[in-house]
């Protein structure tokens, strides 16, 4: 089992990983970001550190192997990472280089288009694994390394890798398909208790027990509206770095949550024919999105809202009012509203159904995802809620780990390494 290390910051690198080797890791691997954050230094400290252990340098090179390699093996390293996507002279070098410096060499073949042909061409160079890698990126729109392991396990002689998305359900599967090493970031790294995170999944691999996590897991379509129920409108937001929100939208009710495609509406100020109407055309899940011009009187009430219950709706938001909070909070219906207002408008008939609108500040198409909960409402596009719900996860998860070391005694501005992080003029 090899750690992987993806922080930026060397101090809580270092923690983790004597919490993890605590549990069983067995390699350390000094991330691509913690490297370009901390340079050589974090696999010099990582050395010292452990000195008994298999030091990884994920240096993922793309040319001038030579130097590459020697600074990285000179530095502490006993395997350094390429790049499948380099050329044949770069891992021809990479590895002439390893030679000399008592370092072995893996190609990682991470976005190349044909893994088996980079992974025989890389066993030919002479390097001494193959790494499956799975990005961080593709994993957000839902990719599955497992498959592709299978491939070139079954193509190669040298050992196999496998890095993206490993956690304590997946590690078994990693191995019966082929993984000789399963690489581990997020699933130890971002938990509040890296040692035991560790023991499970170094139990997993060694018995082939599936571990139940609820954390860790990157979703399809299909599941989305389950992460996007699990995580916060401030989770979402920081994954849409820091937008989404729709401004001055507020809950009426405490403690209620809300996840679903929209039902648009564009209304007159107080005509609530068309969001009426709009009740009868939701399908089950839907969220019906009110664009009143951010005006009274109230164009939603209690009757409207016991119609969506029994269209088993999601919820409403409206940029306009609504009225009969009481009864609306007695209903337990996730509703948010820019206005509340006793007085009711009329029924005129005027607007449209399922038309992109703007609310809140931000354009919202039919189908587009909204959020909410009591810190208000987020719009997601479409086309990217399974990403944006699988990168609310991580920042959840990443939360978790912060959370867990100010319990353990330290402050946010400690934990956030504030003053090292502030810009410089």
């Amino acid at each position: 089992m090899q750690l992987a290390l993806d922080f930026v910051d060397l101090e809580r690198a270092i923690q983790v990983a004597v919490e993890a080797v605590e549990g069983g890791v067995d390699w350390i691997e000094a991330g691509t970001p913690l490297i370009k954050s901390e340079g050589l230094n974090a696999v010099r400290a990582l050395r010292q550190r452990f000195p008994n252990h298999v030091i990884v340098a994920d240096m993922k090179t793309m040319d001038a192997g030579r130097a590459e390699v020697e600074v990285a093996a000179k530095a502490g390293a006993n395997i350094i990472d390429v790049l499948g996507a380099a050329s044949d002279s770069t891992v021809k070098e990479c590895v002439e280089a390893a030679r000399n410096y008592g370092a072995e060499i893996v190609v990682d073949l991470i976005e190349v288009g044909d893994p088996v042909d980079r992974a025989r061409a890389a066993e030919a160079a002479g390097a001494d694994y193959i790494a499956v890698h799975t990005a961080i990126d593709m994993q957000m729109r839902g990719g599955d390394p497992f498959e592709r392991l299978k491939v070139v396990a079954n193509a190669v002689d040298i050992p196999i890798a496998v890095a993206g998305g490993i956690n304590s359900e997946t590690a078994a599967k990693a191995v019966e398909s082929g993984a000789d090493i399963v690489i581990v970031g997020g699933a130890i790294i971002k938990s509040e208790d890296a040692r035991r995170a560790a023991e499970q999944i170094k139990r997993a691999i060694l018995t082939g027990d599936v571990v139940e996590t609820d954390l860790y897991k990157r979703v399809d379509l299909e599941n989305v509206r389950d992460i996007l129920m699990r995580v916060s409108t401030p989770n979402i937001s920081d994954a849409m770095h820091r937008s989404g929100e729709l401004e001055g939208i507020l809950p009426i009710s405490p403690g209620l949550k809300m996840a679903g495609p929209a039902l648009t509406v564009r209304s007159y100020p107080g005509d609530w024919a068309k969001p009426v109407e709009a009740i009868d055309l939701a399908e089950e899940g839907d969220v019906i999105v009110i664009d009143a011009g951010g005006m009274g009187p109230a164009l939603w009430g209690e009757l409207a809202t016991h119609s969506c219950i029994q269209q088993k709706a999601a919820g409403v938001v409206i940029d306009g009012a609504i009225r009969d909070t009481v009864e609306i909070r007695a209903l337990g219906f996730p509703a948010f509203s820019r206005l509340i207002t006793p007085t009711a408008g009329e029924p005129k008939g005027f607007g449209e159904i399922n038309v992109p609108i703007k609310i809140g500040g931000k354009r919202i198409f039919p189908g587009d995802w909204m959020v909410g909960d009591d810190d208000g409402v987020v719009v997601i596009p479409r086309d990217k809620v399974v990403e944006i719900a699988n990168r609310a996860m991580d920042v959840l998860e990443k939360e978790n780990r912060l959370r867990g070391e100010i319990e353990a005694g330290s402050t946010l501005s400690q934990v956030a390494y504030l003053e090292k992080w502030e810009k410089k003029k």
